[in-house]
């Protein structure tokens, strides 16, 4: 049995870096054109060559989305864009309309075509129906249930891609005008405002409904799919999609890595424990900013699977450092500072290749030999003594009970 692929969000080409690193067998990046989330960094052409590269090191894939709805002024330079990325070696693109796909497959034949989720395909027939116009892989609505999936695979020949993990949508399957008539930018062509996520004052034959103290907002909860992943498995979903191209480096690495070590265990045990599962969704609420729930998998979300009242966003400051380097013979390690901490904090390190070990920060000093008590300035460089074997690239964070976290 194939293995599923595990497809990570990049941002930029650090982050896209991050995501191979942990874990990730492929990434989907955006360009600067043709693409939604146009708040992300987004690549250019040289930055997307450079990405394919660093993949090939790693037998990794690059995916670009040219996912917009486009109008007659989007598609000036789209065929030669088109002709770009076939040339520097992108696996695929991911698609939404399909003029684009049907110009994919007339000049630029070497690259998959994905069908986008915002198709809303929820079933095997219209997944047959764009294995007939040649479309490589279908990424499914978000609104399928567990139920769906498994009657729809029984049924599909074409790869199927599903999504896990990461923000949800208000409207279905993204297709939304609040953004459009609040503020004149469009959601599905790459201006989301999000305005599901603002605070709303209401208003019954012109009375409030909420005092100041609780304006109403109507947000879903994110999704997380950790224990549905073995089904879905099973079920044979071929891609498993992680939302957040506009998340952090930080981000990215708990939440790549913690599915990548998920989906190895299933696949060499052939079963995961509910305390596995329960070890995972710890892992993972260690990145979270935003409250999480199951999405569509069990069945229509309920109230308590949405954020009324709050827009559920935080800011998570348990990353402290990156590991820029470590020498094994004097175990001092050279960090990037990217939150403050003080000196005598309980920490934990986590890689790629570094299993979660706790440790005491018992030393700071900085590139003039100077003793520092408290990191204060992000990307300042530090060195503390480790005394655990730790790599470059790995990740250090604060230990925080999690009575202390506030969404």
């Amino acid at each position: 049995m194939k293995k599923v692929e595990l497809l990570a969000p990049a941002g930029d080409l650090e982050r896209l870096k991050t995501a191979i690193r942990y874990g990730a067998d492929a990434v989907y990046i955006g360009g600067k054109k043709f693409s939604l989330r146009s708040r992300a960094s987004n690549f250019d052409i040289p930055d997307i060559e450079a990405g394919v590269e660093f993949a090939k090191e790693y037998g990794a894939h690059v995916h670009v989305t040219v996912n917009m709805i486009p109008h007659e002024e989007d598609l000036d330079g789209l065929r030669e864009y088109l002709l770009e990325l076939e040339r520097i070696g992108v696996t695929a693109i991911i698609v939404a309309s399909l003029s684009i796909m049907n110009l994919a497959k007339e000049v630029a034949p070497k690259l998959e075509v994905h069908v986008s989720t915002q198709h809303s395909s929820t079933n095997s027939s219209v997944i047959k129906f764009y294995e007939s116009l040649g479309m490589n892989r279908v990424v499914l609505a978000r609104e399928c249930t567990l139920e769906d999936i498994k009657a729809t695979m029984e049924q599909a020949n074409l790869p199927v891609e599903a999504f896990i993990h990461g923000g949800m949508c208000v409207s279905y399957s993204g297709r939304c005008t609040l953004s459009n008539n609040m503020t004149d930018r469009d959601a599905n062509r790459g201006g989301c405002a999000q305005s599901c996520r603002w605070k709303y004052r209401l208003f019954k034959d012109d009375q409030p409904l909420h005092d100041e103290e609780k304006l109403f907002s109507m947000s879903s909860k994110d999704l997380c799919a950790i224990e549905y992943v073995p089904a879905l498995i099973d079920a044979g979903v071929s891609s498993f999609k992680i939302e957040g191209r506009m998340k952090s480096q930080y981000y990215l690495a708990t939440i790549v890595r913690t599915y990548r070590m998920l989906i190895d265990e299933y696949y060499a045990k052939g079963e995961v424990s509910p305390a596995r599962i329960a070890f995972y969704r710890d892992e993972l609420s260690k990145a979270e900013n935003r409250r999480t729930a199951n999405g569509f998998y069990a069945g229509h979300p309920k109230m308590q699977d949405h954020l009324y009242g709050i827009n559920g966003s935080g800011v998570s400051q348990e990353f402290i450092a990156y590991v820029l380097d470590y020498d094994e013979a004097t175990k001092i390690a050279k960090l990037e500072v990217r939150n403050n901490f003080a000196k005598g904090i309980q920490a934990e390190a986590f890689g790629p290749d570094t299993k979660n070990t706790n440790f005491i920060v018992d030393m700071l000093y900085n590139e003039d030999g100077e003793i520092v008590e408290v990191a204060r300035n992000p990307m300042d460089i530090l060195y503390t003594k480790i005394d655990i074997k730790i790599k470059k690239h790995d990740m250090i964070r604060k230990i925080i009970d999690k009575r202390e976290k506030i969404y």
